[in-house]
């Protein structure tokens, strides 16, 4: 994290070097999700020459104090694929009408989330108590964290901090997974 605050600041101040360092450690996963997201090599291309051109021009849309340059740059890949597989859709909709049917899911994709899902269930598991069950009333059971702080008997403040706290050691718990 500290890596990717150097990096970023270095960016902001216009290093190019910084640009190139940054490319060099996220294309392949840029580059990745994007194909996983469209199934074409050609448009992954474009999305992930997009980012990272976004990223250079208004590298401020980081913050890296809400999480890593790895994780913002992934969500930023994942969306501009989708946007583009969503524009798609809607041009062959409109020029060849409604679709009769759908494309099948693909295995794959199936077996990544429920892998992702395994994961994330057993960090949250390996959790703390109090950390634990400030997180599973606020995203297992959709509670706002005053209602977590309610059902937990501890002042607002406290389920707040228990559930940010939960969460950074989440992200940290599944970043080193990664690793």
């Amino acid at each position: 994290m500290a890596d990717d605050r150097l990096l970023h600041q270095r960016i902001v101040g216009g290093d190019e070097g910084a640009l190139a360092e940054m490319y060099d450690r996220f294309a392949a996963l840029v580059f990745g999700l994007a194909v996983r997201v469209t199934r074409d090599r050609v448009i992954a291309e474009d999305i992930t020459q997009d980012v990272f051109v976004t990223f250079w021009e208004k590298p401020l849309a980081f913050d890296p104090g809400r999480g890593t340059l790895r994780a913002w740059l992934g969500t930023v890949a994942h969306r501009r694929a989708v946007d583009h597989v969503r524009s798609e859709e809607r041009r062959k909709v409109s020029v060849l009408g409604p679709r009769v049917f759908e494309r099948a899911p693909v295995m794959e994709d199936d077996v990544l989330e429920a892998d992702e899902a395994d994961r994330v269930r057993l960090a949250v598991a390996r959790l703390p108590d109090g950390l634990r069950e400030a997180i599973e009333l606020a995203y297992y059971r959709g509670r706002t964290y005053r209602q977590v702080a309610e059902d937990l008997g501890l002042p607002e403040g406290t389920a707040k901090s228990r559930i940010r706290l939960g969460l950074r050691k989440l992200a940290d718990a599944l970043t080193e997974g990664d690793a």
